[in-house]
């Protein structure tokens, strides 16, 4: 009898031990002696990148066509318990964005992740390391298919600041995760069901004029002949050159021109540098120009910058109004290279976001736009993503 009053003791305790761990955050590979010592090692910021870069690898392969499952995924992550089963979430459902994907052109057949390590932080047992992740997501297309025309894949750069607990035997894991994607669509590799948010424009505001309502938002039916390039741009046009629009979108997707400033909502002022170096003139100048929608312009300070240059809204009835460098397509399948496209997320008749389009393959556009920094983004997916946003396609 006293033995086994003994063991229902013994369990009584065991349960309540497990009852308060599970109210700690205890990193999922720690020791759960009470006598190992808290170690006091100084974090090395390679080896952090390179458990950050394992993670964010799992995450790109969910969105492939040959991805794991979540349950082999992430058991390659190093987490803490927490973090584990936030991880674990967004593996689930980057499986049915990539299960979209696929569904609306193909998806992707496999993913390469490199991660950039910047400034790191060590304080005891917790680090902080900033980085970019530079993730190519490859498109099901032949190397014929590529040599003809087609992208070969799809980039994004997206900054993240990433957070590490060192358990009690020493290994450094995951604690926390936060991308900066702030201010445009959702990244690839990142989960939301929500639009973006469309606060203030960074670079723009209340112009001058009261411009009216705008031009009728661009269709997004598909084409009977969308699988032909039967819309492109007409081989005579306006004096421009769409090349050096699309060049200038292609070499600095990723790393802005220091030429320029950069803007928290950077999308608008990317565009605006493409336009001026495929021939776009400067409109205007002045101190008192900078507000009206009717001057585009770049100065030495936001002061003698123009409102049309950097915000998304002003550029739109600059572009298409005013200097009428623009023209609203009533379809989205039938942008071509260098056109761009403008979204207003919310249908609140406010433009939100600018893209260029840098490859237009059998009837299919591709997209490049900061904010976040992504090159060759089809249509098909950001149609996917945002089925509720009004588009506007211009043909520049």
């Amino acid at each position: 009898m006293r033995t086994a009053q003994h063991r229902q003791a013994l369990a009584v305790v065991a349960t309540t031990a497990a009852a308060i761990l599970a109210l700690v955050d205890i990193p999922a590979h720690a020791e759960s002696s009470a006598s190992v010592a808290s170690p006091t090692a100084s974090a090395d910021s390679t080896e952090l990148a390179q458990l950050a870069e394992g993670y964010l690898q799992q995450r790109a392969d969910m969105l492939t066509t040959s991805r794991p499952t979540a349950r082999a995924a992430i058991a390659h992550v190093q987490a803490t318990r927490s973090m584990t089963a936030q991880v674990e979430d967004d593996l689930t459902a980057l499986a049915k964005k990539g299960e979209r994907y696929k569904a609306v052109d193909g998806g992707y057949t496999k993913a390469e992740v490199d991660v950039k390590p910047g400034d790191l932080t060590v304080s005891g047992q917790s680090a902080t390391l900033q980085l970019t992740e530079n993730t190519r997501l490859y498109l099901p297309f032949t190397p014929q298919e590529v040599e003809d025309g087609a992208p070969e894949y799809e980039e994004l750069s997206l900054p993240h600041t990433v957070k590490f607990t060192q358990g009690s035997d020493g290994a450094w894991l995951l604690s926390s995760d936060k991308a900066d994607a702030e201010g445009g669509p959702t990244p690839t590799t990142q989960v939301t069901d929500a639009d973006p948010d469309s606060g203030p424009d960074a670079g723009g505001g209340k112009s001058d004029e009261d411009e009216g309502a705008k031009e009728d938002s661009s269709s997004t039916e598909s084409l009977p002949d969308s699988s032909a390039d039967a819309f492109v741009r007409p081989a005579a046009s306006a004096s421009y050159n769409y090349d050096k629009m699309v060049s200038y979108a292609n070499k600095y997707w990723d790393h802005h021109n220091g030429a320029y400033r950069t803007y928290s909502s950077d999308c608008t002022n990317f565009i605006s540098q493409s336009m001026l170096a495929g021939g776009w003139g400067p409109a205007g100048g002045s101190l008192i120009q900078r507000t009206s929608n009717k001057y585009w312009f770049y100065g030495p300070s936001t002061l003698w910058t123009s409102y049309t240059w950097a915000g998304a809204e002003n550029w739109y009835w600059f572009a298409s109004k005013h200097s009428r460098r623009t023209k609203i397509l009533d379809n989205v399948w039938k942008l071509d290279k260098a056109d761009v496209l403008q979204a207003d997320w919310n249908r609140n008749n406010v433009v939100d976001h600018s893209m260029i389009v840098t490859k237009r393959y059998r009837g299919t556009p591709y997209l490049t736009y900061h904010s976040g920094d992504t090159h060759n983004k089809s249509l098909s997916k950001l149609l996917s993503d945002h089925p509720r946003t009004w588009w506007y396609a211009h043909r520049t």
